[in-house]
């Protein structure tokens, strides 16, 4: 090893505890909050996690509180963070550790990922930040500084590379102070050994970074290609009363956005015309059920929203209605449910904003 365990650790925490950005997580060390803040910052950026962090603890300031709590309030609260199943295990887990364990967060690395919404990396970080337990903590940030300073071509994405780089990030942990430790290697990567133009002339690793020596940076870590996007097509069919209401339905099956609402969906192989959507069966069935007067359609351009693996293609179809007479929803009342980002966009910039809750 190029870098002994020692002199890798001691120059990080070094250089953490003279560059540590204050975060309102970085004050406490109770389980409960540092659990909440890892579930937020799972794939969200920092800057985007700290408002929601804030209001989930002015929300649910105690773990009890938060397992009381209705899931539909806990989707609203969480309500653009995207990747919502994070929400729905937090508010699982809450009510386990209030029920199950009478409220006392399990204290180890082994109990801890039992936990429903809890991985390795989620697991290792409070384990060590509030136990003292010597577990390294690997994510996108831990990858690139182990990637660069110890010149690893593997793929980060293998089976093989996931092995690996855990094995090394292990061997390289501070024992006698793993928390602080962890939270400086997800720092420097963060904000130091960046994905684009690090400034390697100044990098406290620059004497001994493989990849710096051997002129590697910018193509460390390896990933394998990813996998091909799927194109979905969406049709939103915003159904408005003569009586301002409206329709909403809950996603009840699994995958994105379960149990968040959304406006009557017609799915299609491709963008449609107006007079094709007039004839799938859907539409004549919702046409029928909610008394249909006419309908256009309100953007051209299809709003494209994207998700890891899949984009979405969304249009939305504004269709009025004589009489909603099956589970109407007045128009201000719209703002109370939990919704997905790409909902809630575009009920702010239709309906007036002021008539919402």
């Amino acid at each position: 090893m190029p870098n002994s365990p020692s002199f890798f650790y001691k120059k990080l925490i070094y250089w953490y505890l003279q560059n540590k950005r204050e975060l309102p997580w970085r004050t406490t060390t109770q389980p409960y909050f540092i659990w909440l803040s890892e579930i937020i910052l799972q794939q969200t950026r920092v800057n985007q996690g700290i408002p929601y962090y804030l209001k989930f603890v002015k929300s649910f300031p105690t773990i009890e509180i938060l397992a009381n709590a209705s899931e539909e309030n806990v989707l609203k609260l969480w309500q653009g963070l995207g990747y919502y199943s994070r929400a729905r295990n937090l508010h699982l887990t809450a009510r386990y550790i209030t029920n199950q364990l009478n409220g006392v967060f399990p204290n180890n690395y082994k109990e801890l990922i039992k936990l429903k919404g809890v991985g390795d990396y989620t697991a290792s970080a409070i384990s060590s930040i509030c136990f003292n337990e010597p577990r390294a903590v690997v994510d996108g940030n831990v990858y690139r500084v182990l990637a660069r300073v110890f010149g690893i071509d593997i793929p980060i994405n293998s089976s093989r590379g996931i092995n690996e780089f855990k094995n090394l990030a292990q061997q390289l942990v501070d024992t006698k102070q793993p928390g602080i430790y962890n939270q400086a290697i997800m720092e420097f990567g963060a904000r130091y050994c960046v994905p684009q133009n690090p400034n390697c002339n100044t990098c406290i690793f620059n004497d001994r970074c493989i990849a710096f020596q051997k002129q590697l940076v910018s193509e460390l870590p390896v990933k394998l290609p990813k996998t091909s996007i799927i194109n979905f097509f969406f049709n939103y069919i915003v159904i408005i009363s003569e009586d301002d209401k409206t329709v909403l339905r809950q996603r009840t099956e699994k995958g994105i956005w379960q149990k968040l609402y959304e406006f009557p969906l017609i799915e299609t192989s491709k963008e449609v015309s107006l007079s094709q959507i007039k004839k799938i069966p859907m539409y004549l069935e919702l046409s029928k059920k909610h008394r249909i007067k006419s309908m256009v359609l309100h953007n051209e351009k299809s709003v494209v929203h994207k998700l890891s693996h899949r984009h979405l293609h969304t249009r939305f179809w504004i269709a009025e209605s004589s009489e909603i007479l099956q589970k109407a929803i007045p128009i201000e009342k719209l703002g109370t449910y939990p919704v997905p980002v790409l909902i809630e966009k575009f009920i702010s910039l239709f309906f007036s904003t002021e008539t919402l809750v």
